[in-house]
């Protein structure tokens, strides 16, 4: 076995749904200012008793039904999450409690956006120099928790949920090379921090950013992968914001590709957004096995990662 490839996918979106009309009683917004600006009609919030490794087990759990694999079947389980309340037990540990996943290493990573991807391409250098043989990779946040939900530049943004995918040994690397790295010095654009730690972040400049400087190297991820832009069958950008999404996905080059647009019905779910969104690709039959689906992560630190995966 020399590459790794995604054997399948899962998603979970709490129950409570938030619509833009509901943001309208709470802020001064509205459905309108909120659509033109950022594309979101509704959000799914997870209650207090829905911690976010619990998101998580739900993604996870299906990941695994839907590769036909049992929790003694994982050996590494990855969370990327930047909303764990706790430094320890790590969220993934907590999952691999929940699922009932005997002594699998267990890692958090917290690239905020970009953390699945970054989870992704960690997974695949894992089972490639053969540390492990099949991962569990999450990408789970509950934003509703680190938001102020009195600032209204913020709080129309913000999503919770979790998607997953299992990743094990293959013959041939169905998992591209990951291109990744960030800008430390503009790592302040887009931050949680304080006490409680609260959500903002520099919106004009992270959308100058993230459609000038990302496109090449999204298409240079492309490259590694051998492929073309034109060859996509769909791209799956981070979920920030229809209005990045939609010039980032144009400027890539991407024509024949189906662009993910989750972020309508999601929000900004960070770490969860790009698993979530495929995941819903993947379960609406709009990619086929084998498709090359370009995933790109981007965002909190100023990070980015990306690569081109065929689908499960």
């Amino acid at each position: 076995m020399n590459g790794s490839r995604i054997a399948a996918v899962g998603h979970y979106q709490p129950a409570k749904v938030l619509t833009n009309e509901d943001l309208a009683g709470m802020v001064d917004t509205s459905d309108e200012w909120i659509r033109s600006r950022v594309g979101i009609r509704t959000r799914h919030i997870a209650g207090p008793d829905e911690p976010v490794d619990e998101l998580a087990a739900h993604a996870a759990a299906k990941a695994l039904a839907a590769a036909g694999l049992t929790p003694a079947d994982i050996d590494l389980v990855l969370v990327a999450t930047s909303t764990a309340v706790d430094r320890s037990p790590n969220t993934a540990a907590r999952v691999a409690a929940r699922l009932g996943i005997p002594q699998a290493a267990t890692m958090d990573l917290n690239v905020v956006c970009a953390g699945f991807t970054h989870a992704l391409a960690t997974a695949d250098h894992a089972v490639r120099a053969g540390g492990a043989s099949r991962a569990l990779v999450i990408g789970a946040d509950k934003m509703s928790e680190v938001t102020d939900w009195s600032d209204r530049s913020t709080c129309v943004l913000v999503g919770d949920g979790a998607g997953a995918a299992v990743v094990e040994a293959a013959g041939e690397p169905d998992i591209g090379p990951v291109l990744w790295g960030s800008v430390p010095e503009m790592g302040n654009a887009v931050r949680i921090e304080g006490t409680p730690p609260r959500f903002a972040q520099e919106g004009q400049s992270v959308y100058r950013w993230a459609t000038t400087q990302l496109p090449p190297i999204a298409r240079r991820a492309c490259e590694r992968a051998g492929l073309e832009p034109a060859d996509l069958a769909a791209v799956v950008l981070h979920q920030a914001n229809l209005r990045i999404i939609e010039p980032l996905a144009e400027k890539i080059g991407a024509v024949n590709a189906v662009v993910a647009r989750d972020v309508t019905e999601s929000g900004n779910t960070s770490a969860a957004s790009i698993p979530l969104a495929f995941s819903k690709l993947v379960e609406r039959g709009e990619v086929s096995t084998g498709d090359p689906v370009l995933l790109f992560g981007f965002g909190g630190n100023l990070s980015y990662a990306g690569q081109v995966v065929r689908c499960p």
